[in-house]
């Protein structure tokens, strides 16, 4: 499976910096607590879209951006121990 994570989904609240804003989406621990319900998932692949930081001058979304990609990578390497 190759997974996409769109930073749209995440209510702007915790990532103002994207394309299309979600009002009511999902908040920060939300998302990374569905990432790692993924644990044991056949993975090949993944990337982190959407994410435009010239709209977010704190780099809140910039910072989730990067958390979420350490998650992805880290389901890669849980199923490779």
């Amino acid at each position: 499976m190759y997974l996409t994570f769109d930073i749209d989904c995440i209510d702007p609240a915790y990532a103002p910096g994207t394309g299309t804003p979600s009002i009511g989406g999902f908040t920060s621990p939300e998302a990374l607590a569905l990432l790692r319900s993924l644990r044991g998932i056949n993975l090949v692949g993944g990337d982190v879209v959407e994410v435009l930081p010239d709209r977010d001058p704190s780099g809140i979304t910039s910072l989730l951006a990067s958390h979420i990609m350490f998650e992805i990578i880290c389901l890669d390497a849980a199923q490779r121990v």
